[in-house]
């Protein structure tokens, strides 16, 4: 009995600290990607961190499928409805697939916003555009036509097929590729942002178009993919890849020249703001409707669309100039 008592006081500060750390991350935002172990959403979830660590009261749960499927992503959203989260900020496999599990975890209440890659309105609040998407559009297609000043045959490496982003991208793309004199899109193809299989497209666009002069993949594991597959097949200097990607991984693709330049919002800003929504709209300090402005921390402030979407900022050129700069970064 004289234990006991001696321990009290020790028990009872432990049980006034373990308190305290509950208080401290009174919310729960899970932060759900395409499918783990890709460079991008781990450098979003550095952001996500980031705006956790400047609010206080968050928990960040970092989670997604293991490859980049709509049935992964249903499995996670179906384990955090159990788990009882405070919001879901996704960056989904599938436009509409997804969508009764978020409805479910609505109608559970939890916020749910789509970030990167959108799901139908119906399935969450609000979306939230790494940039505006014609931008996005023009951008990668102007990458490639910028060196071919002669025009010249292009092919595009998606991710996946039903992947909501590259869709809206690809076909902004195609909207002004008439635009830039000569460039003529021979073909679109998926690697579902798997490395082994973009490889494997990319050879392929390489052996059915000859003339071939530039591949556009607008996804951080197609472009890393592609440009190897021209270095390995001896075509740097023939055929530049070009698209969306991580200057960490691509720095040395820019070096040997496979690659002449590439674009790509921050992920780290990315997943910072999506985290900083998310809690904002769990918090009830906004309401995601039409002509809403949603504080964005240091980023600023999101305006809603009528369709409950925005744009958080301009997509960033990087080249052989300023590469160096970013590659440690992210």
């Amino acid at each position: 009995m004289n234990l006991i008592k001696q321990m009290l006081p020790a028990l009872a500060v432990a049980a006034t600290l373990l308190t305290g750390a509950v208080q401290a991350a009174d919310m729960r935002i899970a932060v759900v990607v395409k499918a783990l172990g890709i460079g991008f959403f781990e450098a979003a979830a550095k952001g996500a961190e980031e705006a956790a660590s400047e609010l206080g009261d968050v928990e960040i749960i970092y989670t997604g499928p293991t490859d980049t499927t709509a049935e992964g992503q249903i499995e996670v959203i179906n384990a955090l409805i159990a788990q009882r989260v405070d919001a879901i900020a996704i960056s989904a496999n599938d436009t509409d697939a997804l969508v009764p599990a978020l409805k479910k975890a609505m109608a559970r209440g939890i916020t749910v916003i789509s970030w990167d890659s959108g799901v139908a309105a119906e399935g969450r609040q609000m979306h939230l555009n790494p940039s505006s998407n014609p931008l996005i559009g023009n951008m990668i297609v102007k990458l490639a036509a910028d060196h071919l000043p002669e025009g010249g045959d292009v092919a595009v490496l998606s991710a996946s097929s039903t992947a909501t982003n590259q869709n809206i991208w690809i076909d902004e793309m195609n909207k002004v590729v008439g635009n830039y004199q000569g460039i003529n899109v021979v073909a679109t193809v998926y690697g579902d942002d798997l490395a082994d299989k973009s490889y494997r497209e990319a050879n392929g666009l390489m052996q059915t178009y000859p003339n071939l002069k530039a591949i556009i993949a607008p996804t951080t594991v197609g472009i890393v993919a592609a440009a190897q597959a021209v270095a390995d097949a001896g075509k740097i200097g023939q055929i530049n890849v070009t698209g969306l990607a991580l200057p960490s991984e691509m720095a040395g693709h820019i070096a040997s020249g496979a690659s002449k330049s590439f674009a790509i919002w921050n992920p780290i800003d990315l997943g910072y703001s999506a985290t900083m929504l998310a809690y904002n709209l769990a918090k009830g300090n906004a309401v995601a409707a039409p002509g809403a402005k949603i504080s964005m921390g240091r980023m600023g402030s999101l305006t809603l669309d009528e369709k409950t979407e925005g744009a958080m900022a301009d997509p960033f050129v990087y080249d052989a100039s300023n590469i160096d700069a970013f590659k440690t970064i992210f």
